[in-house]
């Protein structure tokens, strides 16, 4: 596993929104309501990127076909055509003055 820095923790507010692609892992940092999420940035039902989805409540709204999963564990909670996989949810590490995460090469 290695470190890999993603952001600084002052450059961080509600409403923050980035997308990373390190390796072959395609991410995403939010901050909402104080909070901090890494997740993968393409929807896992088509690939649709993500980065203009809603969240209404702890639900992250995929905008292209409305998929819902749990921004806090991935789980998928609405599908409107096929099922798919949970949306893959990564844990953010603190070092210093910034905001990471552990990932394979």
């Amino acid at each position: 596993m290695h470190y890999y820095r993603l952001e600084r923790l002052i450059n961080l507010f509600d409403g923050y929104r980035q997308v990373f692609k390190i390796n072959s892992h395609h991410l995403m940092l939010l901050q909402i309501e104080g909070e901090r999420f890494l997740i993968e940035s393409n929807c896992p039902h088509r690939e649709y990127p993500l980065k203009s989805s809603d969240v209404d409540g702890s639900d992250l709204v995929c905008p292209q076909h409305g998929y819902r999963f749990d921004i806090r564990t991935g789980e998928l909670r609405h599908f409107s055509e096929e099922h798919c996989r949970n949306l893959r949810c990564f844990e953010l590490v603190e070092r210093d003055s910034e905001v990471g995460v552990m990932l394979d090469y």
